[in-house]
């Protein structure tokens, strides 16, 4: 935990044990940033400075969405920042502020095991050398908390900046035609589409936030002011996410296109090719059907001639009467018959 005052004589770093003294001022501004609310911090936010318990819980859990409460001499403020991961995946990471009369509290939420726990701090470290810089020097919370607000912000838009590079690499692979692997391909695309929606997410939650911040009257006109330019800042990153989101999903419709017409052609040949095959396969198969009817036909005869043609004794072809002549009719008649048969089935 970090307790400095920030005052004319610039930002000096004090101990835990002095904060009662230094709240009570009339003078400086005291910022107290604590990286993770463990017990310890717990206890100074409830012993000390009096948070309500509910608030306590909010910087010791991790929170799914912005919120804001507001109490009786100090706001409550959920804030989130995105931090690319692997694969796509947006972490979120939190900052927690309670701004009071002459004090901020910046609480550093949980991150994911993934993340280097130093992201988490480098809005408020940047604020930090500013101000040891001569570059910042801030009269009241408001002030301090616009500063580090809008350094999430600047984040918010770099993040935007990063995957709107991505969509024009992508949409160049769409138009040049090498989008190589269609599956892998199109989780690049969604990929980059849950980026900005998370984003837009971000953005437009806290926008909403700051909106109803700035009606409540026991906020000064300058507070007024500085929260009233934060909600602008955040509803302009909404818009530039919601148009680059857009401008994706046309890139994704245009790929999808694409992608039905080529299986539709694809489709279209080889309904040809089908076609073409069962066409050939019923003329192979009516040959075939033309072929063994006139074997059968011509097989009858063979038949006939080779029973009369067997050389045993008391044969009929021994006899001319009952034999040549007898041999013949039955070939004719075989084959007629056969040749009827196979005529009224269509296969001749």
């Amino acid at each position: 935990m970090d307790v400095r005052l920030i005052s004319d004589d610039g930002i000096e770093d004090r101990s835990v044990g002095e904060l009662p003294a230094l709240l009570a001022r009339q003078d400086g501004l005291v910022w107290v940033d604590i990286p993770g609310c463990d017990k310890d911090a717990a206890r100074v936010l409830s012993e000390v400075f009096a948070f309500h318990p509910l608030a306590i819980k909010d910087c010791v859990e991790r929170n799914r969405v912005p919120k804001m409460h507001a109490y009786l001499d100090h706001l409550f403020v959920v804030l989130h920042e995105p931090e690319r991961g692997e694969r796509g995946h947006v972490h979120y990471i939190e900052i927690d502020q309670f701004i009071g009369r002459n004090y901020l509290v910046t609480v550093h939420g949980p991150v994911n095991p993934a993340v280097d726990p130093e992201v988490a701090l480098r809005e408020t470290r940047a604020v930090l050398a500013r101000i040891k810089a001569g570059r910042l020097r801030p009269d009241s919370a408001f002030e301090l908390s616009h500063a580090i607000v809008s350094a999430v912000m600047r984040n918010q838009e770099e993040y935007v900046e990063t995957v709107t590079s991505d969509v024009w690499r992508l949409e160049q692979r769409v138009t040049g035609g090498q989008v190589g692997e269609p599956e892998e391909f199109l989780n690049e695309l969604f990929r980059a589409r849950h980026g900005l929606l998370a984003v837009r997410t971000m953005a437009a939650l806290s926008a909403a936030i700051y909106g109803g911040m700035a009606n409540l009257t026991r906020i000064s006109p300058g507070g007024q002011r500085l929260v009233v330019d934060i909600a602008g800042q955040f509803e302009r990153i909404r818009s530039v996410a919601d148009g680059e989101r857009e401008y994706l999903q046309g890139v994704i419709e245009f790929y999808q296109t694409t992608l039905t017409i080529k299986a539709a052609l694809i489709g279209q040949a080889q309904n040809e090719e089908v076609k073409h095959l069962t066409e050939a396969s019923y003329t192979q198969n009516e040959e075939i059907k033309k072929i063994s009817a006139w074997a059968a036909i011509f097989f009858a005869p063979t038949l006939v001639g080779t029973v009369y043609g067997m050389n045993f004794e008391h044969m009929p072809e021994l006899h001319w009467a009952l034999g040549y002549p007898l041999a013949v009719v039955a070939m004719a008649l075989a084959s007629g018959a056969l040749y009827m048969m196979f005529k009224r089935r269509g296969w001749l």
